[in-house]
């Protein structure tokens, strides 16, 4: 900064450039000591020792007090609490080996799931909200397992601050924020996947941190070592969740500077430049990808059983689990009279759906969705279309193939699958599809042309497979496509999946392309069409589109009232809690709340900081030469960083639509805490040791002396809830009415 005051292509003289600037002496390089007087040498060895082995004491000691705030009373509530009802139960289906589906990537629910077998649990238990664990469920050892994850963040979060080059006293700061965090310690105490998620943010910081110490030892076994540690650290937290890729992107950003910058020096050799390049191509993209693809590959591994999820992924997918309907004794060729059902074979897809209710505005006809529950209004009967001479099931066995025009006749009302020149309810440049008509009444709009894309078993396209034949359904007289993209209808629809007609021919659209799933046909022998595979790297993309587009569709519903949510903006300023569970009175209560001086000092830090670096930036601008190269750097990477950490992990939730909680920004309150310490770390190199001191002692005092005020929300508040009405500071902290 500092180095390249002088304006670029211009040759000026250093004094006129300065003339009115006033004398500044140079401070010494960042970490030096402030105070100039001649110290006295230390007369006590006890305190050198002392300060030797206070890389190793202060973790140990950061550690027994992190297990006591994590694990102090932990089974002390006997009722599923919040989101155990969704992440035991996915523990649950692990131990059970039962396929589920879920938004969340599978490493965390696995863990869950680990915790369960190791308690001796068997997976049996529901794991309904506000029910009460049996006594063969050892909830206590499974919520002590995660809340490990959430002890080892707090000597994580120590030694990122000495790689971040703090002083000790700022280290032993960041150090309490994060141990003596309110809402840290209360998440940590229950069976959930955001002590993992935070484990592994804080993990995948400190190797950055600790990988960029290292830069000018490249390619020696540690920088190797630390490199290959911060991916495997990205695929560990991308693997929990999602937000694990907003971490993941500070450490890419850094990445092309770092390789920017290398690029620039045209003193470093293009050999040493590639294998630069290489190397983080293996050790920040390979690796996390490999570590990604496990999870799911061990996820398909152990869950190799039927379960609640089948119906997300393909037909040929859940032909090959244990205990599926799907495919079992299903005749392989499909034929006229044939009842089948129709997936979906697009990401996420799910089955041809029709039921009595009708479209609000349009025809008025009744609604035609995807649907990925499965009941009897998901079945279909093939029959002939109109032009062909009347069909005799009993006497005539017609199979169908490619070229073939057909009806599709609900199974349940009787009415023929049909489309029309009227606009869809949500795709508007589609035609609405609908079902009309019956048996006889009807015409040439309920016909539908099969077109075979693909056939996984045979080449021959004369006949439809069970399973393994991807075709499309053309409409002869308007020429579009039956199409089931991911869009959802609203209420009326039942948010289930809009199903139209495309007029664009678009062969390589996955949305048009369908296969039978399930088929019966007493005239026909049974089949075995679960004997086909269906590869793992397309059932990895499958299930990941299928995740993606659940996710995007977990927006607030207008129609109700949801009292844990909250917006973005309060999540700072800590303007709002959570409960966690009821607030009867006979009830022992939690609540997530951070502690207020974390919270509202974190916020002012990010503050403080952008004022710091924009007051620094002008001065640079206007000739001051009063930061060395190493307070540069420890602007940049110290603070800077961290700043850029917090808006990755901040503004996707400012942008998305999806509903949001309070411990959405628990990630994003770890780099404010990082943010507000080094602006204490700046400050206090510019007063008087003992000025210094205090300032630490306060912070300290106060950070710990405002946990313990708020202990009762983590460790549970037992009784009546208008005695903690005294822990109501604000009117979002819903803790006594």
């Amino acid at each position: 900064m500092a180095d390249t005051a002088k304006s670029s292509g211009v040759k000026q003289d250093a004094d006129l450039r300065r003339r009115n600037v006033p004398n500044t002496t140079q401070p010494q390089p960042y970490g030096a000591e402030e105070d100039h007087k001649k110290r006295k040498p230390q007369s006590t060895s006890f305190l050198q020792v002392l300060n030797e082995w206070e890389p190793i004491l202060a973790p140990i000691i950061l550690t027994a007090l992190a297990l006591f705030t994590r694990l102090y009373r932990i089974g002390r509530s006997n009722i599923v609490t919040w989101d155990e009802a969704h992440f035991g139960k996915f523990g649950s289906h692990y131990l059970k080996r039962e396929f589920y589906f879920d938004v969340h990537p599978p490493l965390g629910k696995m863990l869950v799931g680990l915790s369960g077998y190791l308690a001796g649990y068997n997976g049996s238990f529901e794991f309904k909200s506000g029910e009460q664990y049996p006594e063969e469920v050892n909830y206590t050892f499974m919520r002590a397992f995660n809340a490990l994850f959430g002890a080892v963040c707090v000597p994580l979060a120590y030694y990122t601050a000495r790689e971040l080059n703090f002083r000790k006293a700022t280290v032993w700061l960041i150090s309490f924020m994060v141990l003596f965090e309110n809402s840290y310690a209360t998440i940590s105490r229950f069976i959930l996947l955001d002590s993992m998620l935070l484990c592994f943010t804080f993990t995948t910081t400190l190797c950055w941190a600790r990988f960029h110490r290292l830069q000018k030892q490249s390619f020696s076994l540690e920088w190797y070592a630390w490199l290959c540690l911060t991916g495997l650290s990205i695929g560990c937290v991308c693997s929990v969740k999602w937000v694990g890729f907003f971490c993941t992107a500070i450490v890419g950003l850094y990445t092309v500077e770092d390789l920017w910058n290398k690029f620039g020096d045209v003193k470093m050799p293009p050999t040493v430049l590639a294998k630069h390049l290489f190397a983080r191509v293996g050790g920040l993209i390979i690796i996390p990808l490999l570590v990604y693809m496990a999870s799911f590959y061990a996820h398909f591994l152990v869950l190799s059983n039927s379960g609640p999820g089948d119906a997300q992924m393909s037909s040929l997918f859940q032909a090959n689990l244990q205990g599926t309907e799907v495919g079992r004794d299903s005749p392989l060729e499909v034929a006229l009279g044939s009842r089948v059902t129709l997936k979906n074979m697009g990401y996420g897809g799910g089955l041809l759906h029709s039921h009595v209710q009708t479209y609000p505005e349009g025809s008025n006809q009744q609604q035609v969705t995807c649907y990925h529950h499965k009941d009897a209004n998901n079945d279909w009967f093939i029959y002939p279309n109109r032009h062909e001479a009347e069909y005799d099931a009993e006497a005539d066995l017609r199979f169908i193939g490619d070229g073939d025009t057909i009806r599709l006749i609900h199974g349940s009302t009787g009415r023929n699958l049909h489309s029309h020149a009227i606009s869809a309810p949500v795709s508007k440049s589609h035609n609405e599809v609908s079902c009309y008509g019956n048996i006889t009444i009807g015409d040439e709009k309920d016909h539908w042309k099969i077109e075979v894309v693909d056939d996984a078993a045979s080449r021959d396209h004369s006949k439809i497979r069970t399973l393994t034949t991807a075709f499309r359904l053309r409409h002869p007289v308007l020429g579009c496509y039956l199409r089931a993209g991911n869009v959802n209808l609203p209420q009326w629809g039942f948010k289930q999946i809009e199903t139209t007609c495309v007029k664009e021919n678009k062969p390589s659209d996955v949305y048009t392309h369908w296969n039978v799933e399930s088929h019966t046909n007493e005239r026909l022998p049974p089949g075995d069409p679960g004997s086909y595979k269906s590869p793992f790297w397309k059932d990895f993309i499958h299930l990941n589109v299928a995740m993606m587009t659940s996710n995007n569709a977990l927006v607030p519903d207008p129609d109700k009232q949801d009292d844990l949510a909250s917006k973005f903006w309060q999540w700072p300023i800590l303007n709002v809690g959570l409960r966690m569970c009821s607030w009867d009175d006979n009830i022992i209560k939690y609540f997530l709340l951070g502690n207020p001086l974390v919270y509202w000092g974190s916020t002012a830090g990010l503050g403080a900081f952008g004022l710091l670096f924009v007051w620094y930036l002008l001065r640079w601008q206007r000739g001051y030469k009063e930061l060395s190269q190493a307070d540069i750097d420890h602007i940049h990477y110290s603070g800077l960083y961290p700043l850029i950490g917090w808006v990755l992990h901040y503004l996707p939730f400012i942008i998305m639509a999806r509903v949001t909680y309070v411990h959405h920004y628990y990630p994003a309150l770890y780099y404010a805490i990082i943010c507000f310490g080094f602006c204490v770390d700046w400050v206090a190199r510019s007063l008087n040791t003992r000025v210094a001191a205090v300032l630490y002692a306060v912070l300290y005092a106060v950070i710990i002396g405002l946990f313990i005020h708020f202990r009762a929300i983590v460790f549970g508040m037992e009784g009546p809830n208008q005695q903690w009405s005294h822990l109501r500071w604000l009117p979002g902290w819903r803790l006594s009415n």
